[in-house]
Order: structure tokens, then C-alpha cells, then sequence
């Protein structure tokens, strides 16, 4: 029995990631909030006029909001694909529904969710400070997996070598006992909720080295390593495909098993933020995310469901 994605796209055919090209079926729509808007956890100013334009336009409302307006879900670049996956098969069964998925970040979710300018916030990254008294709803898990070319040699890393290729201690791979060559080194933005989760759970005190080059978003990270067999990046483990290789760290690979049982040490959660707890359409979605069918769809995609 085919699966609701997999009915989705037997039905629909082949769905294409740009904007506004998945075919026949529900659309989802893509304003976007931009990436690189802001450096630093809070958002800057083109951002927060960016928020009131769509207040203004009706784009991002309530959930008190009819059907004929978009339900908005807004904020991190690594819940935003598997957001949108959820969203054409909530569409396809429910056609008078539309669902505007939009990235930004994660601290750019939260802040659109606590000011009322997005139905969820959508966020990789733990709650923080007064960050807390948002509604959260854990949707899944999901592991941040180191990632270097197919090419490189290396399989297995441990948190520490990790840190020090990061802050930058270690330049080279001849370290790692490979050839020598400089290391380069693929970092997410500040504010995203992978680079806090990474600088969390593998840098502690330590800051990672300005001389990384910045990307602001999982996709580039990955294209960008896919196409270098000197580079090392870290991207949502649910991301990774055979243009990239995950590494083992500490011997433990960022299987699905090992991000389940946390024995994979780079685990987090995704979460869906809102101001108040859904209700109406926004509800309705929120119920099918966490009931067996969009549980199946996260786990088609490679993440870990919390059902």
C-alpha cells in the first residue's frame, strides 16, 4: 500500500523545486521571507518590514483566518522542504486549502510566530529565553550530519577533531592523515537553528572560524561540498544524498536508528512554534503533521517522527 507521498506523486507525476511548478496538483506557495535577511539571532529591519508588507497583503493571518486566505508556516531553511512536502499532500486532500510556505530561518520562524505574522514558526533550534512561552510541537527528529565529498577517505570523525577543524585549530587534512591539502571549511549563518544546534552540540565554548565561508541555507551547503573534494560542511542529516558523503562521528553513523535512539550524538528536534495553541484550519494541519499520515510523509523524507 502506497504511502500518502507516494500516492501524491503517482497521482501528480514528478513535483519540481522550483516556485510554482508542481504540476497539476496543489501548489505551494512561496513567497519567502529571503535568505541572509539578518545576522545575529534577531532579525533586522528589512525583515521586519518584510513581515508587515505580508501582514498588509493578507499572506500571513491568524488562525482565526477562513480557508480562502493561506495558512503561512515560516522559518527554517531545514524544516522548510519537509514543510513543504507536508503541504502538497495536505492540499492535495484538502483543495480549498492553501498553505504558504516560506523560509528565513529559524530565528526569523520564531519571531514571525511570537508577533503574529505567521500561523507556526518553524524552527531547528531549542526555544531560548522568553522564546519559551510560544507554544512548541516537536514534529520530528533529526541529526546534523558532518558531510565532505564522496571522494575524501575519510569515514569516521570524533566531536573533538570536529572542533578543532571548525575553530579552525586544524587547517589541513593531512592531520586527519590524508593528503595534504587545506581544509575547506562550509558553515551555516548566524541565526540559523542547524549552525546554533552545531555550535551546541560540537563547538561549546568555542567560535567557529570567520575564515568558513557562509551559506545561508542547507541546499548550498550541500552543492557546494558536492562540488568540492577539499570541503567539509554540516547539513539537516534528512538532507543528505549520494552527491555528499555523511560522516560517522565517534564511529556512529546519522541513521535513522541512531537519530531514534539519540546514539547518534548530533540529534535535535524540528519544531512547529505558535503564538497560542492552533485551532481552526491551522489546527487541522497541525493534527495531520502529527497523526500517522504526516508521521509517514517526515519519515519518507529521511527524518525521525516523534509518533
Amino acid at each position: 500500500m502506497l504511502n500518502p507521498l507516494q500516492a501524491l506523486r503517482e497521482s501528480q507525476g514528478s513535483t519540481h523545486a522550483q516556485t510554482g511548478a508542481l504540476g497539476p496538483g496543489p501548489r505551494v506557495w512561496r513567497r519567502g521571507l529571503g535568505r541572509g535577511f539578518y545576522r545575529g539571532r534577531w532579525p533586522g529591519l528589512a525583515l521586519i518590514a518584510t513581515l508587515l508588507v505580508l501582514l498588509v497583503a493578507g499572506g500571513c493571518k491568524s488562525s482565526s483566518q477562513t480557508t480562502s486566505r493561506p495558512l503561512c508556516v515560516a522559518g527554517s531553511t531545514s524544516v522548510q522542504p519537509f514543510a513543504e512536502k507536508l503541504a502538497e499532500v495536505y492540499m492535495h486532500r484538502h483543495p480549498g486549502v492553501r498553505i504558504d510556505v516560506q523560509g528565513g530561518g529559524s530565528s526569523a520562524g520564531i519571531y514571525a510566530a511570537t508577533h503574529g505574522a505567521a500561523d507556526l514558526g518553524a524552527s531547528s533550534r531549542e526555544l531560548l529565553g522568553e522564546e519559551k512561552k510560544l507554544v512548541e510541537l516537536a514534529i520530528a527528529f533529526d541529526g546534523i550530519a558532518v558531510i565532505v565529498h564522496p571522494s575524501n577517505r575519510l569515514t569516521t570523525i570524533t566531536l573533538a577533531e570536529i572542533r578543532q577543524i571548525f575553530s579552525g585549530a586544524v587547517a589541513d587534512w593531512s592531520a586527519l592523515g590524508l593528503p595534504p591539502h587545506a581544509i575547506h571549511l562550509i558553515t551555516r549563518e548566524e541565526g540559523s537553528g542547524t549552525r546554533e544546534a552545531f555550535e551546541h552540540l560540537v563547538m561549546g565554548k568555542q567560535e567557529i572560524t570567520p575564515a568558513a565561508l557562509v551559506q545561508d541555507s542547507n541546499g548550498s551547503v550541500r552543492e557546494i561540498v558536492a562540488g568540492d573534494p577539499h570541503s567539509i560542511g554540516y547539513i539537516s542529516a534528512g538532507l543528505v544524498d549520494d552527491r555528499v558523503k555523511a560522516l560517522a562521528i565517534d564511529g556512529v553513523l546519522p541513521t535513522r536508528d541512531n537519530i531514534k535512539t539519540h546514539t547518534y550524538k548530533l540529534t535535535r528536534r524540528f519544531l512547529f512554534v505558535a503564538r497560542a495553541a492552533p485551532a481552526g484550519p491551522c489546527k487541522d494541519f497541525v493534527d495531520f503533521v502529527l497523526g500517522p499520515d504526516g508521521q509517514g510523509v517526515l519519515e519518507t523524507e529521511g527524518l525521525v517522527g516523534v509518533k
